[in-house]
């Protein structure tokens, strides 16, 4: 009797692992896991500019010419200041203290200084019209003017 014994618990320390194993790995059903329904969101890129102003004019739909842009550099006592972002231009004639002769951003006054502004740089041969060569960062910098001015 007590090797039967010893039979049914010796079969049942080896079999029951393996009933354990097999269904476990063969044939307890599959684990569904579920996949996103979106892309992960990305993150904005940070921006150095101001809330968007309520205070400033429209944008200019006149079309004018390069040449015609450099009068309205402020240094014409009556005529307004200008300033083109993006071929955009903006009258910027309110804030003289800073556009002005002499003024910290007065080398964008009466022109398109779109790479400069894109670059934060204040050095004259950046401020032109041209800013295809800038960076990603940079262009945000710049989609931020345009989205100040408007």
């Amino acid at each position: 009797m007590l090797e039967l014994q010893t039979l049914v618990i010796s079969s049942l320390a080896v079999t029951l692992p393996a009933a354990y194993f097999a269904y476990h790995h063969f044939l307890r059903p599959a684990r569904v896991v579920p996949q996103p329904t979106q892309p992960p969101e990305q993150k904005p890129l940070k921006t150095i500019m101001q809330p968007a102003r309520d205070d400033l004019d429209p944008p200019k739909d006149d079309p004018y010419t390069t040449e015609e842009l450099k009068k309205y550099d402020g240094s014409t006592p009556g005529l307004p200041i200008y300033v083109a972002i993006k071929g955009t231009i903006f009258d910027v004639s309110h804030k003289a203290d800073i556009y002005g002769p002499g003024r910290s951003y007065s080398i964008f006054a009466g022109k398109d200084g779109s790479k400069g502004l894109g670059m934060s740089s204040l050095d004259p041969q950046n401020a032109v019209a041209d800013y295809s060569g800038l960076n990603e960062s940079d262009r945000k910098v710049l989609d931020d003017w345009h989205t100040f001015f408007s």
